[in-house]
């Protein structure tokens, strides 16, 4: 298969969505190596959760074929990460040597152009490319308006269509320190 059969798959995907009336016009597939590793959906109707996004649900797919053993992890070996390291890119800034490898090595195809929240699950699972049909001002017409957040997260918290604050950061500092001084943590 190649992309334009990957975007096809993505495009029969959201389609599906559409006529079944699980969601939005949007379906995603994540491929590795040529062939597709999963497939997602738009189920934000059919499930009432917001973040059930084709991206999103293509991603959780994935990471549970290629990390099948995640799931039945014994109680004794639950502080071992399950993920294989990789180092860090040459020039990256990351302060950490290596991390967990995620999903890298796989693309994902989509109908649309990414929502905020979904190039944010793509960033942190490391998939290496991004190819998508509609952009998104094709996805504004049809009444999904992604472009107001990416503008909003722009702007300095105080300015927000949403109030957020910071508060009490004396209480988030413990957790952070437990992850800081943990000697045998997982960088992911």
């Amino acid at each position: 298969m190649g992309q334009k059969e990957f975007l096809a798959e993505a495009v029969r995907l959201a389609t599906e969505s559409v006529e079944q009336a699980w969601g939005g016009p949007f379906g995603a597939v994540i491929t590795q190596d040529g062939e597709i590793v999963s497939r997602g959906q738009n189920r934000v109707l059919l499930t009432g959760d917001p973040t059930a996004h084709a991206e999103v649900e293509a991603i959780r797919k994935a990471a549970q074929i290629l990390n099948p053993q995640a799931p039945t992890i014994p109680p004794d070996h639950q502080n071992e990460g399950t993920l294989a390291y990789v180092p860090r890119p040459e020039g990256s800034p990351d302060p950490v040597p290596e991390r967990a490898r995620m999903l890298q090595g796989c693309s994902i195809y989509i109908s649309g152009a990414p929502c905020p929240m979904c190039m944010s699950a793509i960033y942190w699972s490391r998939i290496d490319a991004v190819y998508f049909a509609c952009d998104l001002d094709a996805t504004r017409e049809i009444g999904f308006d992604d472009a107001f957040q990416y503008e909003d997260f722009q702007k300095p918290l105080d300015k927000r269509r949403i109030h957020v604050e910071q508060i009490y950061p004396e209480l988030g500092a413990k957790a952070y320190a437990a992850w800081s001084h943990k000697p045998d943590r997982h960088p992911y």
